[in-house]
């Protein structure tokens, strides 16, 4: 007996050190946005590039943060999906009670389903294929975080560089109106020649708020997708770091977006999970068998010892209803990725042929504005010695402002579908290769 005591205690201690132990994760009390960029480490003292600001926001976006976290729950779910079921242990001490008997009866048995062994198998593949799935769409999330962080930051830049021009256009409107208010005070002038000067001045005042109002929105989402206090101001060049776009080979890009596109190899990978869940409902179908032995002594000693089985009968449930349900789902979702394919394709194309139509849009302005800027130089120096009238004045000085800012329009436009272009193709972003992930394609063929 003595003996036996250490023994048991080593046996529990060992039984003890291989079981998880609770251990409390407390949630946040309070937001953890950084106060300026330049405390975040690695972020360098000078204007940050558009490739810079993307990186900084595929780096601490809270929401590919908390993305991240699902990968780990897809590989524990791989770990279960490994897990065969423990035996199960049975066993009675029966002590006599009354009768011819002279001791105590016993029984143990042990039993094993050997169904859970079929079945491993494609739960085992489908599980592998559920983790591909989450790091394909965890990758696609990270494309779309740099897009959106580089179109932020580029029409932050643009309008920053377009501010000066509307400022320029207050000034020259906001004197003629308070010139033209003083005549029409002292009335010296009617309030027909004093509307224009009135007019222009507030679309001038209107253009400048409106783009001061989208520019304090555009730095609130920026600071947002890099995890900072919206008041944090972010330096940013004074020019975007963004190449033209080769508009042909972006076309030629479009037909291999199946083996390119993070978010397709994702609803790849997810069909070839359901297929496998398909398999397994179909394995399924087979009835439980359960296998094992016994050992069983009765009152009077006599041993008994030998297999036992089990096997369900499917008289009334053969899986049918999960068969089709894994059945329809994935149709479903065969469905839903020849329709991704689709609009990811069209979206495309449609994001090119509205860049050469802004590009030839951009071509016509760009060519009439010499001409718009020469008229309102000549309006100045012909209203200067009076040879021209108030409205006409305006008229030309408006335009000048106003087709200055239509080129600048048509610029940031033309950057923001190439931005989208290059993040719907991945340029310049890490590619699925960089997951080191199979063909799911290639590996449901090969079953």
């Amino acid at each position: 007996m003595t003996t036996l005591r250490p023994a048991v205690a080593l046996l529990l201690a060992m039984l003890a050190g291989g079981c998880a132990h609770y251990a409390p994760a407390p949630l946040a009390e309070r937001a953890a946005l950084a106060g300026e960029v330049r405390a975040l480490p690695g972020v360098p003292d000078r204007p940050l590039s558009v490739a810079e600001i993307a990186a900084l926001a595929v780096a601490r976006s809270p929401d590919l943060v908390a993305a991240r976290a699902k990968r780990g729950v897809a590989e524990a779910q791989l770990v279960q999906a490994g897990v065969l079921p423990n035996p199960a242990l049975t066993g009675a001490f029966l002590p006599l009670v009354s009768g011819a008997g002279s001791v105590p009866a016993w029984n143990f048995g042990l039993a094993q389903d050997l169904k859970a062994f079929i079945i491993r198998g494609p739960k085992l593949r489908g599980a592998r294929d559920a983790v591909a799935q989450v790091r394909a769409d965890l990758l696609w999330q990270e494309w779309q975080v740099a897009g959106q962080a580089r179109q932020l930051a580029t029409d932050i830049i643009q309008h920053a560089r377009e501010r000066p021009l509307l400022e320029e256009a207050l000034a020259i409107l906001g004197h003629r109106y308070e010139v033209t208010q003083r005549a029409l005070g002292a009335g010296n002038v009617t309030l027909v020649t004093a509307a224009p000067s009135a007019l222009g001045y507030q679309q001038a005042r209107a253009n400048l708020q409106a783009l001061d109002q989208q520019q304090l929105q555009d730095r609130h989402k920026l600071n947002a997708l890099l995890a900072l206090a919206p008041d944090a101001i972010v330096p940013l060049q004074s020019a975007p770091d963004i190449a033209p776009l080769d508009i042909a080979a972006a076309r030629a890009a479009v037909p291999s977006l199946a083996a390119r596109r993070p978010d397709l190899l994702a609803l790849r990978f997810g069909y070839a999970s359901q297929d496998e869940a398909f398999r397994g409902a179909i394995l399924s179908q087979f009835p439980d068998f359960i296998l094992g032995g016994s050992v069983s002594s009765d009152n009077s000693k006599v041993v008994n010892a030998g297999p036992n089985a089990q096997i369900g009968l499917p008289l009334f449930d053969r899986n049918q209803g999960n068969i089709a349900i894994a059945r329809a789902t994935r149709e479903q979702l065969r469905a839903e990725y020849a329709a991704r394919l689709d609009a990811a394709s069209g979206e495309i194309g449609a994001l090119l042929s509205e860049m050469e139509q802004l590009r030839a849009q951009l071509a016509l302005v760009e060519r009439d504005l010499p001409a718009v800027r020469a008229a309102a130089t000549r309006a100045s120096a012909a209203f200067g010695s009076a040879a021209l009238d108030e409205r006409a004045y305006v008229d030309l000085i408006t335009n000048r402002f106003t087709k200055e800012q239509e080129v600048s329009v048509l610029q940031t436009a033309l950057l923001d579908r190439q931005i989208a272009i290059e993040a719907l193709l991945g340029t310049g972003l890490p590619s699925v290769d960089t997951l080191g992930l199979p063909d799911p394609g290639a590996k449901g063929a090969a079953r």
